[in-house]
């Protein structure tokens, strides 16, 4: 596991679970974060750091989806019903 990716695990691992779960393309889930689908992938694949900014952006899509912070940083086990 190179340095990004053990940067970005927790985050890129929910955020794919996210994606899967709920069946959302990943396109979607970054032209409504204002980011390129190559930009995400490479984020959620360790390509790519994830910033702070990127997380702002993607817990402000993620809402419109009922996942919060807190499960996408592995606080608790469930995102929001």
């Amino acid at each position: 596991m190179n340095a990004v990716s053990k940067a970005n695990s927790i985050v890129a691992v929910r955020l794919k679970k996210v994606i899967k779960d709920k069946g959302i393309k990943q396109a979607v889930i970054a032209e409504k974060a204002e980011m390129t689908a190559q930009e995400l992938s490479d984020m959620l694949n360790g390509r790519r750091i994830i910033k702070v900014i990127d997380i702002q952006k993607l817990l402000e899509v993620l809402g419109e989806f009922n996942v919060d912070a807190n499960y996408l940083f592995g606080i608790e086990e469930v995102g929001k019903k």
